[in-house]
């Protein structure tokens, strides 16, 4: 593998161990997911198929990004509007 493919791997799994933290079933579950998936994939060597590996993860923090802004909404939402 490639050193830039390396870092942008690297880059990924670093993010996505961050925004880990705010999961709703807890930042060790998370990890534990987050490592077994990577894991899983640790003998590709094919760039092709590095680089859509790594397209998914984005993919996948853009998602976990949504429902973090999603649980935010909703809670601000209950607190300015009851539902009487």
């Amino acid at each position: 593998m490639a050193n830039s493919l390396r870092s942008e791997v690297l880059n990924l799994y670093k993010n996505l161990l961050h925004l880990g933290r705010e999961y709703p079933k807890g930042a060790d579950y998370f990890r534990s997911r987050l490592k077994a998936a990577f894991l899983k994939n640790k003998d590709v060597k094919d760039p092709e198929k590095i680089k859509q590996l790594i397209a998914r993860g984005e993919f996948v923090i853009k998602e976990l990004e949504a429902l973090y802004f999603l649980r935010k909404y909703r809670a601000l939402k209950q607190r300015y509007y009851s539902d009487d």
